[in-house]
């Protein structure tokens, strides 16, 4: 019989299969008889293994109506010693996979699945590491909560008179000074950064003079791959940052302003000038001047200003000049006057002096080179300029002095008097004893006396909320000044409306406070549903209430600005190891700065932990999401509410949360829902 045909093309691949799955068998046993140790790690990985825990000891709850005590509860150092749990079932929203088959047996215990969010266990890093230790959560909640203790036993025998924190309540104003000068030498001295007490304001402005580096050459892996190994460029650059306070220990202040001038350029081989701001870990869109001019459209000025200056570049011939040359002689010869148009060269040269001044408009920064306008950067939402408190000088840059001038000579968040009203119509009214609709749980810094009391002033004045059919709390943790710790004491025994958890804040500790959220509102209130917020979410509560009531009540509920199939970021400073995430997408989470949650899916939460089986991740949304998900597989079915309508950058029109909000905002978004009006306030 003659053979069939085979095309070449399907030869071909027939036999890279083949050789590929020879590899393959080859480089499995390679590996058995080379690294046993990854057999006991797989094995460990499909559920032979479980974490075994540490049982440390509880501290007794506190007493309910005096929430300037701390809460002591479940949420203890014994939460993070947990074992893994089991879930063998996607959120209706992920795409679907099998999960294993649990093997049927009299005489052992039925052996968990690989839990497919989390930790990889306990067992597998003492095999891989060969040690004991606790995970770096675990350690840093552990660190936390000791601080945390020692700071409010500091707290409760501090005696005011010591450090003179009644004058900080009470006293007067702090004053700042209206300029400041510094020297190159005290600049480095200073980690290169100049304090700025009060902030700036409009009109305020800062120049700095210095020399840029000649450029060094530098290796960028990237560049190497794609030159075939050639991965060395030329840099010359430095960055002038205005940054805010940290909000909380461990994580970046915010950048208000980042000025970027790259004088070798970057991947665009010319150079450049980058404005950006960074709050929270979130870098927002990059302003990049590369020697064109903007548009002059109205939208597109900052006071009068474009927002990108033209300078000359070697890459390109301007048509616009050209034509100039053409057009120049005849109307010298009508007669016509002629305005010169002048080109100016990159306001930055290797090795030359300049003169770099920031000034703060109405409507943003404007930025000079020797006294010309070079570019000029727009406000951002949420970004407030009494915030920017330091000025940040690093890279290739020889600074001489620097000066700030026009500054405020006050502060609100450095005067807690100018911003805690003490009057009785801010109070919050006693817990209700009978069931309510909504609990909101208001996350906040210790030291953010000012957001927390723009939040008492507007959104938490709603009709629902004076009716007690919704009760708003904030969740503070502690900070390491004990005078800014006594003051967050005076403000909650005052207001009633703080509850304060006895650990040292952190960012990654953040979980901990969405967890005591989820433990107030079970076990504190009887609440139908429970919403967590940030201090600068703007909340427009009877929307939200109404968003709800569109829900069937027959279904448990996960609403908020959902993100499906969002991937960790595995390398940079705010990386995701593949021990806190083995896997490489997050479950369906709602973004944080504000999500709701039925009471079902609360008590789930709280059950879990109370068993020590809630799994954590540094992440609160996303670990919200991972909770909701595993409910939603083991316990009943969660409908899963999607809108942009909760913001996560900013506002938007007809908005149900706006994030990023400054004090000032919120009391121009106040006003104008007073008013009928849905509608942002950009300024700051």
């Amino acid at each position: 019989m003659k053979r069939p045909k085979i095309e070449p093309s399907v030869a071909r691949r027939f036999k890279l299969q083949h050789l590929l799955f020879a590899l393959a068998a080859l480089y499995l046993v390679f590996i058995s008889v080379k690294f046993p140790q990854f057999l006991e790690i797989a094995k460990a990985m499909s559920g032979d293994d479980g974490y075994v825990g540490l049982d440390l000891a509880k501290v007794q709850d506190s007493q309910d109506g005096d929430l300037s005590k701390p809460l002591f509860s479940s949420v203890y150092k014994d939460t993070f010693h947990r074992k893994l749990e089991d879930q063998s079932q996607d959120a209706p929203v992920r795409p679907s996979k099998e999960p294993l088959e649990e093997k049927k047996s009299e005489s052992k215990p039925i052996r968990p699945l690989q839990h497919r969010y989390g930790r990889i266990t306990g067992e597998i890093l003492r095999q891989m590491n060969r040690t004991n230790e606790l995970s770096v959560l675990e350690r840093m909640a552990d660190e936390a909560w000791t601080l945390g203790l020692n700071a409010w036993e500091e707290v409760d025998k501090h005696d005011g008179k010591e450090t003179g924190e009644g004058s900080i309540v009470e006293g007067k104003p702090e004053s700042c000074p209206s300029w400041l000068s510094m020297s190159g030498q005290e600049l480095a001295m200073g980690d290169k950064l100049m304090f700025l007490p009060c902030g700036l304001a409009a009109g305020s402005s800062v120049t700095v003079v210095g020399t840029s580096h000649y450029a060094h050459q530098e290796y960028v892996p990237q560049l190497a791959k794609l030159r075939r190994g050639d991965g060395t460029v030329l840099v010359s650059q430095f960055m002038v940052e205005l940054q805010g306070l940290k909000s909380v220990d461990g994580e970046d202040p915010p950048k208000i302003l980042h000025l970027n001038p790259r004088l070798k350029g970057d991947w665009s081989q010319r150079p450049v000038i980058e404005h950006n701001t960074c709050y929270r870990m979130q870098w927002g869109s990059a302003q990049r001047c590369d020697g064109l001019p903007s548009k002059n459209n109205e939208d597109m000025l900052v006071d009068g200003y474009g927002r990108c200056e033209k300078w000359m570049r070697n890459d390109m011939v301007d048509s616009k000049e050209s034509k100039t040359k053409t057009t120049s002689w005849f109307k010298r010869f009508i007669g016509r006057e002629q305005k010169p148009e002048v080109t100016w060269p990159f306001p930055f040269t290797e090795g030359r002096l300049f003169i770099l001044t920031i000034r703060a408009g109405v409507d943003g920064f404007h930025v000079s080179v020797g006294g010309r306008h070079v570019t000029s950067f727009p406000y951002r939402t949420g970004f407030t300029l009494e915030d920017a408190t330091g000025l940040a000088i690093k890279g290739d840059v020889d600074v001489h002095s620097v000066y700030a001038t026009s500054l405020p000579t006050s502060h609100p968040s450095f005067s807690p008097q100018r911003v805690l009203e003490m009057s009785e119509k801010w109070k919050a009214r006693p817990l209700p004893k009978s069931p309510i609709r909504l609990f909101i749980g208001v996350l906040s810094a210790t030291n953010h006396f000012a957001e927390r009391m723009a939040v008492r002033k507007t959104w938490m004045q709603s009709s629902v909320i004076k009716s007690s059919n919704v009760v708003v709390r904030f969740f503070v943790a502690l900070n390491p000044r004990k005078e800014v710790n006594a003051v967050l004491k005076k403000e909650a025994a005052y207001f009633c409306d703080i509850v304060i958890l006895p650990f040292m804040d952190r960012y990654e500790l953040v979980v901990l406070k969405t967890i005591s959220i989820c433990e107030f509102g079970v076990q504190n209130v009887t609440a139908a549903y429970i919403m967590k917020c940030d201090d600068d979410t703007f909340v427009r509560v009877d929307t939200v209430l109404k968003e709800i009531e569109g829900i069937s009540s027959k279904k448990s509920l996960y609403m908020g600005n959902l993100n499906l199939l969002h991937r960790p970021l595995r390398s940079g400073k705010w990386a995701v190891t593949y021990e806190e995430w083995p896997e490489e997408v997050y479950p369906p989470y709602a973004n944080g700065p504000g999500y709701i949650i039925s009471i079902d899916i609360a008590k789930f939460v709280i059950s879990q932990h109370g068993s020590r089986s809630l799994r954590l991740f540094k992440m609160e949304d996303v670990s919200m999401g991972m909770w909701v998900e595993q409910f939603n597989s083991s316990m009943a079915t969660v409908q899963y509410s999607h809108n942009w309508k909760f913001c996560q950058y900013g506002c938007m029109e007809n908005y149900y949360t706006a994030h990023y909000q400054s004090p000032r905002q919120m009391i121009c978004l106040w006003d104008k829902l007073g008013r009928g009006r849905v509608q942002c306030c950009n300024f700051r």
